[in-house]
């Protein structure tokens, strides 16, 4: 071959050459991918195009300087560590956390390649919205298991349903109120819970929840899976689908039957206490009425006296839960002036009997009226007299009750009947029981007949 022809060849050989590298040089200038070339102990040599979009430093700003200066480089790993492992295998792959001319930070995915020479050839990919995105469905993800947990172990019932009424999901508190098992109740109609004749509850319900209405502290009863029923306090809302239509209900029961029983002693106990109150008042209108005295001040303390009798025997109701006062209670309560220094000038002998709170009013003031008469004129008012209070509680309900008085001064009937007798007639006669006085020499004895 001529000489001058293998030059030519080989002069287009180098000038095709010559226009690849420039092609190539080009597009890695161009490239959308940020790319960087800087030594291994040195500056960055080369910034393209995708490098300056990214972090928005010119190439004339970042040539020559370090690029993890530049950049704020957060590595994953320690520095050293990385170019170590970068000198021993030729590369590094990994995730790296930039800070752009503007401040913002950026996540690239980073390929570093070493050459021998101690250059290193970074080719970064921008991951920062998709990190972001991965992150947010992680928290979402958590929050969903968080919410997750709080429904499946709420002591609440929640439970879901169809637009038929067919049970869709059912958490722990759900059994635990209802008694079925997540297993027994998912896929039957939620009336497997509702009394039978509660059906028509369901129907208003789901026709409600089909136009949208959320249902909120609805109390009825439910039925428990052995026929139990229990009050529950019911919130229903709508759920709906990605387009907005309404697929089913959510529903949360909680069970308030505790509340309810104590809500109605509440209301029974207020009632009791209004009937007491006004019974109460009745009686002491009673013995205002029947009082007598000479004296203003004599009138006052008889007042105050019978009055106390009632105070005292209500006070035994409260300890009792109104449910009465026990008779010995009672008696001890009243006669506890007259036992001075541990002497008993009044001595009770009978058998426990529970006094319902009418009776136990009735006794209370007959006792304090026949131990204040005997104070004054009988058994009490000597040292030497005492009272003995006896009763029996017979088996068809009738109390018998029985006041002896001894060791006083000799008794003389009374031309006319006092007042304290009257209140005693009168107090058991509207329990329709019976009082009796004997005027002995020895003593007063009085008889008292009830039915309890």
């Amino acid at each position: 071959m001529p000489r001058e022809l293998q030059i030519e060849r080989e002069l287009s050989r180098t000038e095709a050459g010559s226009e690849r590298t420039e092609r190539l040089a080009s597009l890695l200038t161009l490239s959308y991918e940020p790319m960087l070339v800087w030594q291994l102990n040195g500056p960055i040599e080369f910034w393209n195009t995708g490098a300056e979009r990214l972090y928005g430093f010119a190439p004339e700003e970042a040539i020559g300087r370090s690029s993890h200066a530049l950049l704020q480089t957060k590595f994953p790993i320690e520095f050293t560590e990385l170019i170590a492992e970068l000198q021993n295998r030729g590369y590094w792959s990994g995730e790296l956390r930039h800070v752009c001319k503007d401040g913002r930070e950026v996540i690239v995915e980073s390929r570093l390649q070493l050459f021998s020479d101690g250059t290193v050839i970074e080719v970064n990919r921008d991951v920062t919205e998709r990190t972001q995105v991965k992150a947010d469905l992680r928290e979402s993800e958590q929050q969903l298991r968080w919410l997750a947990s709080i429904v499946q172990f709420s002591d609440d019932a929640i439970v879901s349903k169809n637009l038929d009424g067919i049970i869709t999901s059912w958490n722990k508190g759900a059994e635990r109120v209802f008694g079925y098992t997540a297993e027994e109740a998912v896929g039957r109609p939620i009336t497997i819970v509702i009394p039978q004749d509660r059906q028509d509850e369901e129907r208003t319900i789901l026709t409600r929840i089909r136009r949208g209405e959320r249902i909120e502290h609805f109390e009825t009863v439910r039925q428990r899976k052995h026929g139990s029923l229990i009050w529950v306090s019911l919130t229903i809302s709508p759920v709906k689908n990605a387009e907005g239509k309404i697929v089913g209900a959510s529903k949360v029961a909680r069970d308030i039957t505790e509340q309810k029983r104590t809500s109605d002693q509440i209301a029974t106990l207020a009632r009791e206490a209004e009937h007491r109150s006004k019974n109460l008042l009745a009686n002491v209108q009673a013995m205002v009425n029947l009082s007598q005295a000479d004296a203003v001040a004599d009138l006052k303390k008889a007042i105050e006296g019978r009055i106390q009798a009632l105070a005292n025997v209500h006070s035994l109701f409260v300890a009792s839960r109104w449910i009465g006062a026990e008779l010995s209670a009672i008696a001890t309560q009243e006669f506890a002036p007259y036992s001075a220094a541990g002497e008993k000038r009044v001595r009770i002998d009978g058998p426990q009997v529970l006094l319902e709170p009418d009776t136990a009013q009735a006794v209370a003031v007959s006792l304090h009226e026949l131990a204040t008469n005997a104070a004054k004129y009988g058994a009490l008012s000597t040292a030497n007299g005492h009272v003995d209070l006896k009763w029996s509680h017979e088996a068809n309900g009738r109390l018998n009750l029985r006041w002896m008085e001894a060791g006083g001064p000799t008794v003389q009937p009374p031309t006319r009947r006092g007042f304290g007798g009257r209140v005693i007639e009168q107090m058991i006669a509207q329990l329709k029981g019976k009082s009796r006085f004997d005027w002995r020499a020895e003593g007063l004895v009085c008889e008292i007949t009830l039915r309890v």
